[in-house]
């Protein structure tokens, strides 16, 4: 066994343990859309498509400063 093989098995089981990784972060951001305080993120994403100023916003803002 030379060191050609070893690198190409090492290629291999690198390149496996990052595709499991990357599916393992994608199944946890999909299973936990809100965080600990209940707020989805998710509406947030189409903010860069829909940003025209007649645009309805992502989350309405009052102007009244709660006391």
């Amino acid at each position: 066994m030379d060191i050609t093989e070893i690198q190409g098995y090492a290629y291999f089981f690198f390149t496996v343990f990052l595709v499991v990784g990357l599916y393992g972060y994608i199944y946890h951001l999909y299973k936990n859309k809100k965080d600990e305080s209940g707020t989805d993120y998710e509406d947030y994403s189409n903010m860069a498509l829909n940003d025209d100023i007649d645009d309805t916003p992502v989350k309405s803002v009052s102007d009244k400063k709660d006391k």
